[in-house]
Order: C-alpha cells, then structure tokens, then sequence
C-alpha cells in the first residue's frame, strides 16, 4: 500500500489501479485519511463490465475459460448448474445492474427448491464470478442455509461381509469396504496396476453426459494416487477376473446393484461411497494414527506425490496396513 505524502497543507496518497492501467490520486486534511480513502479504492473498484454482459454470459465464460483445466465431471457439473439450477430471471441480468436484492432473492428462490448443500453449491459457483465484476457490492454477508449432518445408522463390516459374499460384486465392495477406494478409482483400476500384492491408484474412470471418461494421474487429489498392500483374498478375487480392468461395470451399475441389494437386506439409504466412510470409522476404533488412515485412504490434501510414495511403505504404515488387513481378513474368514 503506497504513503500518503504532504503537499502543502494537504496530503496526497497515489495508486497504481491495474484495472484501468493508470495511477490514482486521494487528497485528505490528514495522512490517515488520505491512505484510507486510497485503500478503500482498491479494495471496492470494479472491473470494467463489457457491454450488455449478463450472469450468464459471465458464468459461461468462466467455464469455458477453465475447459482444459478442470475435469470434465467438474465442467458437466459447473455447466448443469448454469443450465438448470440457476434461475432464468437472474440469469439474465446484466451485471452493471445486479443489486444486493437480486442475489438475495435468487438464494431465496433457492431455498424454496432444492436441499441446503445444492444451494450452497450453485451459490458459491457464481458468487465468486460476480464479485469478480462487483467488488463495490457486500456480497459477503449472503445469508445461507444451514446444512445439517444427516444421520445414517451404518451395517457393521460383519454385515457387509455377509450379504455380498461369493456375489459378482463382492469385489468391488471388497475395495472399498477393506481399503476405502472410491468408486471411480476401482473403475480405473487395471491389472497391470497391480505388482504382486501391491496395487496403485493412480487413474479414475468417470461418466461426462453417460459417456465413460479415463483420466490418467487424475485422481480425486495428489495425495489419492496412493500403493495399497492387498490381502490373499483380495488378490484372488481380482485374479478371477478377465480383461483390461479389474471391473467391467458403469458407475452407475455399481451404485444401482449395491444400492438395491442393501435395501432388499435391510438397509435402505446405504450407498456404496459409504462403504468408505465405514472403513474410515474402522482405522479410527482399530487406533490407527490419522497419519496411517489418511495416506491409506487418500484423504490428505497437502502431501505431494513424492512424500506419499517415500512413507508409503514404511515399517509403521505396513504395521498399520496389517493390522487393517488382518481385521477385515478374520471377518472373512468367520463367514466363509
């Protein structure tokens, strides 16, 4: 932030605005109030909105802007939020006449629709895009819904285990019920990915408009492209299988098979992604450090691919990878 500097009996506090490419002056009675007047400048400027740009127009340039750099399930999902959930009306508002009101009622028409964490998302999708142009707006205080945990009474392991035993699936749910693996890594997942008893993560399949989409050292994180030590079983489960990967099945066959099975045995709203919340809660009553459970898991968010792949297979993480394995492994064995 530039000093302000006396000029006579004023003082002068000049700075550089890279928006409109020229210097700016404030002149005040005191210091203070100059800087202040320069700083409140900054802070609240806009940038220059091109004629006639409407919410829309903005929003679709900014997901164009970003094609070839976010994954395609983050551009269908960005581009279906501008498409269906964003109201008509807002969108059509062109930003120099956006007022606080508009973004009020459009969070409230919102609300009246969808569930809490849908209005969140589609809100924090263009709030950002539109500050970008009005900055002179408080946007800041948006006033929300609350997103309340929602409570599942979850199967135990036991029960898993015995319910999709010997099942074509058993597999899949082996994967991520035992190793915590999401359903778009196991899709990704090829033989060659698998050295002896050792296999690595490092791709996921996902569906872009019902089309199966392969994205190489894609993972959901760095930290997710992860080696994970398998147990006999798991290997000759995967042994019996043919082809280039490990499983033939569509995202949503794995999620509609799991889905009905555990309804027909009891268990209506479990999903398949949950098999991975219940194998993290098991590395937490097995006392494995959060260290351990989350390079297992994939769950870190700041570990670089070199720091995973260096303490990936250290004495203490396989002591720990064992005592996982022998855990799920004493559970298959008593329902064999």
């Amino acid at each position: 932030m530039a000093t302000a500097r006396k000029r006579g009996n004023k003082w002068r506090c000049r700075v550089w605005d890279k928006i409109s490419g020229t210097y700016k002056s404030f002149t005040a009675s005191t210091k203070d109030e100059a800087e202040l007047a320069a700083k409140n400048y900054l802070k609240f400027r806009v940038e220059p909105v091109k004629a006639k740009l409407s919410i829309e127009q903005a929003c679709q340039e900014y997901i164009d802007s970003r094609r070839n750099i976010l994954s395609p399930a983050s551009i269908e999902r960005y581009q279906r939020i501008l498409d269906k959930q964003i109201g008509e009306d807002f969108k059509n508002i062109l930003l120099d006449k956006l007022t606080v009101f508009h973004v009020r009622e459009e969070v409230n028409r919102l609300c009246s629709k969808y569930q809490p964490k849908t209005v969140k998302t589609t809100v924090h999708f263009f709030l950002p895009i539109i500050k970008k142009y009005r900055r002179d707006l408080d946007l800041d205080d948006i006033p929300l819904p609350k997103i309340y945990p929602k409570r599942k009474d979850y199967p135990t392991p036991e029960k898993i285990i015995e319910i999709w035993r010997d099942d074509p699936m058993e597999l899949e749910v082996l994967l991520a019920l035992s190793y915590g693996l999401r359903k778009e890594e196991i899709r990704g997942l090829r033989f060659a990915d698998l050295v002896k008893d050792v296999i690595t993560i490092r791709r996921v399949i996902i569906d872009v408009e019902g089309t199966p989409v392969v994205r190489e050292n894609a993972a959901k994180t760095i930290s997710s492209i992860r080696s994970i030590q398998l147990s006999p079983y798991a290997c000759k489960l995967i042994a019996s299988r043919t082809g280039e990967y490990i499983t033939k099945l569509s995202g949503h066959a794995i999620y509609m098979r799991f889905t009905r099975k555990m309804t027909a045995a009891g268990y209506p709203g479990i999903t398949f992604h949950d098999l991975r919340h219940i194998n993290a809660s098991v590395m937490v009553f097995l006392g494995v450090p959060d260290k351990y459970a989350m390079e297992r898991g994939g769950w870190s968010t700041d570990s670089t691919l070199k720091k995973v792949y260096q303490s990936t297979f250290s004495d203490q993480r396989k002591r720990y990878d064992a005592v996982v394995d022998n855990y799920f492994s004493q559970l298959y064995d008593q329902n064999v």
